[in-house]
């Protein structure tokens, strides 16, 4: 491997919106994420719907089935 040319990593914080914390190797010290494997739908197996302005219950509306 050649001299000077890789970076230095250092033990770096990660801290997601969750509140879940845990430490890996990066360049930067600390590092903010939105989703983890701990709140994350594919590794939990419930499903999270963030509604924002009432968007999801415009899509059931307009594409809901009409009983006739």
């Amino acid at each position: 491997m050649k001299e000077g040319i890789h970076p230095n990593y250092k033990e770096a914080s990660v801290v997601c919106a969750c509140g879940e914390t845990f430490t890996t190797r990066s360049i930067v010290p600390k590092i903010h994420v939105d989703i983890c494997s701990m709140c994350h739908p594919f590794f939990t197996g419930r499903q999270k719907i963030v509604d924002a302005e009432g968007r999801v219950e415009k899509f059931k509306k307009k594409y809901a089935k009409k009983n006739k």
